[in-house]
């Protein structure tokens, strides 16, 4: 039995293919460009060396076809019948507030997405022609939308609710809504085992730092607050997006300048963040070299990013009324940005907050959830790769079986203490012949050897 898992971009579609009796990966990869040209697929198999070919796709139904192609085929494919797909997971982005959970598609359904699409004008009409066109090269299986601003649903009106004319609200669902959940969902419970807590037990703050990046206050197991929030503009610095900001500015600049107003969403959305404030940059590697030579205006960025990840995880550990019982790191920059981690949490330490700077260094693997924090510090420090592919992959099955409920009624296979993800298992044995010490920060989990 086998889970297809697709995440559908504007320009790209990205695949998971799992063995579900076997509990394992058996091929990912991506379909870049999409719908312009040069378009071609990245597919890496396991046990085989990675296949990149170029090949046209002009629409989304192209690129699903193209990924089923190279699944089956005969030497760098995976699969031989196509009726082992038993479900195919899709990543929606947005579902405004009218869904708490993932949910099996149907035609119903899609209308609700396509209602909602002008909350996510980037991502939703992108999302829908990926589900639609995998329907048409695998009609006959349950197609299953894992949607990223479900796990926020929980969030008070507090938290959610914009302090603008209410009827804005009740007219057209202005509020906030969240991203990033299924990591979100993840990270959380995977915290909760770490720290041998049930998850209604666990409080903690989470920042998923990547191109796009957003911090979730967990409280007693479900999120309480987040920082991105009518779309993902909101909230920290991040690659190329603004955060938070005067709502003022934009007009400012507009009557300053003439742009229009799909001019300026362009501005805040791919031209500001850390390219914005250094011209040039925008992958944290970059930024780092170029502060190492002396570039002010890199770390002026790097600063500021690193002020704004300060300034939330104050204000949720506020929001928690209580010390946490840890902070998490997650993401591509969470898990690997040392640097990064190091600077927030060094403006942390009158919080209990204290990072072991030797044990953070270490820690950059994609392959262990790490603990980073001082022997001596009050809150625990975790850096936890995200899985975000897994809970679509048990969403998505447990759909399709009809086991499938709200997180804080479900069971993932990942909330066990005895939870193993193979081929991370595999990287790590990798990892430790090269750095052995790593072994020292790998986290316990309570209640196994």
């Amino acid at each position: 039995m086998v889970i297809l898992t697709l995440n559908c971009g504007s320009s790209s579609v990205k695949y998971q293919v799992y063995d579900w009796d076997n509990k394992s990966v058996l091929a990912s990869g991506v379909v870049e460009r999409v719908t312009q040209p040069g378009s071609g697929i990245t597919h890496e198999a396991k046990g085989k060396d990675k296949y990149v070919l170029e090949s046209p796709c002009p629409t989304h139904t192209h690129a699903v076809e193209l990924i089923i192609k190279t699944l089956t085929d005969s030497s760098v494919g995976v699969i031989t019948d196509m009726n082992v797909i038993k479900a195919v997971g899709h990543r929606v982005t947005h579902g405004g507030d009218k869904f708490i959970k993932s949910v099996i598609v149907t035609p119903e359904i899609l209308n609700t997405f396509r209602e909602v699409q002008d909350l996510g004008p980037l991502h939703n009409p992108a999302n829908i022609m990926g589900i639609e066109a995998a329907q048409k090269v695998l009609p006959n299986v349950p197609h299953c939308a894992i949607i990223d601003t479900a796990w926020h649903q929980t969030m008070p009106e507090t938290s959610f609710m914009y302090a603008i004319p209410h009827e804005w609200y009740e007219k057209y669902s202005a509020r906030r809504y969240g991203f990033h959940g299924t990591s979100f969902l993840y990270t959380a419970k995977r915290a909760a085992v770490i720290l041998g807590k049930k998850p209604e037990d666990t409080n903690i703050v989470i920042a998923h730092i990547g191109n796009g990046a957003s911090m979730c206050c967990v409280k007693q197991g479900k999120c309480f607050d987040t920082s991105m929030g009518l779309t993902p503009l909101e909230g920290l610095v991040m690659g190329t997006r603004s955060g938070d900001c005067d709502p003022a500015l934009p007009f400012y600049i507009m009557r300053k300048t003439g742009m229009t107003p799909a001019e300026m969403d362009t501005a805040l959305n791919k031209k500001s963040g850390l390219l914005g404030v250094t011209g040039q940059y925008v992958d944290r590697r970059d930024v780092s070299k170029a502060m190492e030579e002396g570039d002010k205006r890199a770390r002026l960025a790097f600063n500021m990013e690193v002020y704004r990840l300060q300034k939330y995880f104050g204000a949720y550990i506020a929001a928690l009324g209580q010390k946490p019982d840890a902070i998490v790191f997650t993401a591509g920059v969470g898990e690997f940005g040392f640097d990064v981690r190091l600077a927030v949490c060094e403006g942390l330490t009158h919080l209990g907050i204290k990072i072991d700077p030797k044990k953070n260094a270490l820690a950059r693997t994609r392959n262990a959830e790490t603990c980073i924090s001082a022997d001596d510090s009050p809150v625990k420090i975790f850096v936890i790769p995200t899985d975000e592919e897994l809970v679509m992959t048990e969403d998505a099955y447990a759909l399709m079986k009809g086991t499938y409920d709200v997180h804080t009624k479900f069971t993932y296979s990942f909330q066990s203490p005895d939870y193993v993800n193979k081929a991370r298992a595999e990287g790590l044995k990798k990892d430790l012949e090269k750095k052995p010490e790593l072994a020292n920060i790998v986290v316990k989990i309570p209640g196994t050897r």
